[in-house]
């Protein structure tokens, strides 16, 4: 560098030599920052003047993926909201509160056919638990001792019932055939 030579003037004459990627002021561009050396920049309100990028390290918090470039929401500009007409108000309430009962209905549909399904399914219980006790052999015991007597393989087959109905049908069966 010789002297009297100003350290500005090659800033800009780097300036100068830059390649844009867009136009107009905020667009980035590539800037000659040394021999064969380019970097991104961003173009300032004069078009010769650039000022580089420097990309920022790893921040304290450790949080890369947060921008703090971002604005906060308080600085965002506003629109007002556009309102809606009443009657499309009313139209929308209406399809929403129509979508709303359907929902329901169909909700007691599934609700229904549950509860018609478990009635089912109990009444077959019932009704297979009484077919086969209609259908097993029924010996009655009416000697005590037998049973102390009885191994416990046989112990394990005896199943207690109620033998009433069953003595008056067999009583009945008896008196038939006598007459």
């Amino acid at each position: 560098m010789q002297p009297g030579e100003d350290h500005g003037s090659t800033e800009t004459e780097q300036a100068v030599k830059l390649l844009p990627l867009g136009n107009g002021v905020g667009a980035t561009a590539l800037v000659e920052t040394g021999p064969g050396k380019l970097q991104r920049g961003v173009v300032g309100k004069k078009r010769k003047e650039v000022t580089a990028i420097i990309p920022k390290g790893k921040p304290k918090s450790g949080r890369v993926w947060k921008d703090p470039s971002k604005k906060r929401f308080s600085q965002m500009i506003q629109d007002k909201p556009l309102h809606s007409s009443w009657e499309r108000k009313m139209k929308e309430r209406q399809e929403k509160k129509a979508l709303k009962d359907f929902a329901r209905h169909l909700e007691e549909e599934k609700r229904r056919e549950r509860e018609e399904k478990k009635q089912r399914r109990e009444e077959n219980l019932r009704r297979r638990l009484e077919n086969e006790r209609k259908a097993e052999i029924v010996q009655v015991i009416r000697n005590p001792a037998k049973l102390k007597r009885a191994k416990k393989k046989e112990l394990r087959r005896i199943e207690k019932r109620d033998t009433l109905a069953l003595l008056q049908k067999s009583q009945a069966q008896r008196k038939s055939a006598k007459e």
